[in-house]
């Protein structure tokens, strides 16, 4: 199957590429609209909409004109009027960064198949599952107790709401036992695969985990390498 992969940040097209490539697709990769439009046929499109030349809903819309293939939107635009744009530009699916590549994977999956592609243009693309957290036996520390297995956290007895991802989070730091988690393992064993765009959205978790727990430097900042929970740091 080739893709054509438009998106004019190098370190994420690189990554994404190194992907692709890897579940047998041929990349093409372009870092502006206008070598978009006037690039060979493929069989399905990957377009980021912030690019430099041309407003990528347009590129879109020009694409749509002249090819009759599955078209994904890739965007730091998550406001729901903006993907309705891109839909109504012409898309076939829309696809907010940061995203996992298990997500984008069984997204081009989708779309391969609602336009009857999925077996002309090369073997369909095999999404890798996510990783999940490995079951565990219930961790202490101190007066905070997870259970990864009943997906339950309590801080002196009371529970803590946490979102799913943010539970995930705190059980990787709390069976790490005081170790340092890497910001790339973080991401890969809360996210699933690799997290392409920002990954910004590790360090807004740790924050919002922090203040649920109330103790701010329970979940130390290792820097440039990840985090750790202190698990000598008392609570209350």
């Amino acid at each position: 199957m080739r893709v054509l992969v438009v998106e004019d940040d190098d370190r994420v097209a690189a990554a994404l590429g190194d992907v692709l490539r890897r579940h047998g697709v041929l990349v093409h990769r372009v870092s502006s609209g206008q070598a978009a439009l006037s690039s060979h046929r493929v069989d399905l499109v990957l377009l980021d909409l912030g690019l430099p030349d041309m407003d990528g809903l347009a590129v879109c819309r020009a694409l749509r004109r002249v090819v009759d293939v599955p078209i994904i939107a890739v965007t730091a635009r998550a406001e729901e009027h903006e993907r309705i744009a891109g839909l109504r530009a012409g898309a076939d699916d829309y696809v907010v960064k940061p995203y996992s590549s298990a997500e984008l994977l069984a997204r081009m999956e989708a779309v391969l198949r609602r336009s009857h592609r999925a077996g002309s243009g090369g073997a369909p693309v095999a999404a890798t599952a996510p990783d999940t957290v490995a079951p565990v036996p219930v961790i202490r520390l101190g007066a905070l107790e997870v259970d990864p297995d009943a997906r339950r956290a309590t801080l002196s007895g009371a529970e803590l709401k946490l979102s799913r991802k943010e539970f995930d989070l705190l059980a990787v730091l709390a069976a790490a036992n005081g170790a340092v988690c890497a910001r790339e393992a973080l991401l890969d064993r809360v996210w699933g695969a690799t997290l392409f765009g920002s990954t910004r959205t590790l360090d807004v978790h740790v924050a919002t985990l922090r203040a649920k727990l109330g103790v701010p430097d329970l979940v130390e900042t290792v820097r440039g390498v990840g985090y750790r929970m202190r698990s000598a740091v008392p609570l209350p």
